[in-house]
C-alpha cells in the first residue's frame, strides 16, 4: 500500500493558480471545460482534504467566491513566488 502524501499547504494560505483550472463538470452552472480560475489567479485555501483513490491531498481554494478543488501541482504559495522572484533578482529573503 502506498503511503499517503502529506499536505504541503494549510488552510488560510494565499496561493496562485499555476494552470488554468477547468470545469470538470463539478459546476453545473458553468459550461463544461470553462475556465474557473485563470493561471495567475490568487486564492485562499479554505479546506484541505484527500483524494482517496490517488492518495494525495486536495485543496479547496476560494478564488473570489468560487471554491475550486486543486492538486499541489496546480497551485503555488504566493510567499514562495515572492521568494523565487527575490532570489532571481539577487535579493536575500528572510
Amino acid at each position: 500500500m502506498i503511503e499517503p502524501r502529506e499536505p504541503r499547504y494549510q488552510w488560510g494560505q494565499q496561493v496562485l493558480a499555476l494552470v488554468d483550472l477547468i470545469n470538470d463538470g463539478t459546476y453545473p452552472d458553468h459550461e463544461p471545460n470553462a475556465i474557473l480560475a485563470e493561471v495567475g489567479s490568487e486564492g485562499e485555501i479554505v479546506q484541505v482534504g484527500r483524494h482517496v483513490e490517488a492518495n494525495q491531498p486536495v485543496y479547496m481554494v476560494d478564488f473570489g467566491g468560487l471554491v475550486v478543488g486543486c492538486l499541489e501541482e496546480e497551485i503555488l504559495l504566493c510567499m514562495e513566488l515572492d521568494q523565487m522572484l527575490a532570489q532571481s533578482r539577487g535579493v536575500s529573503v528572510a
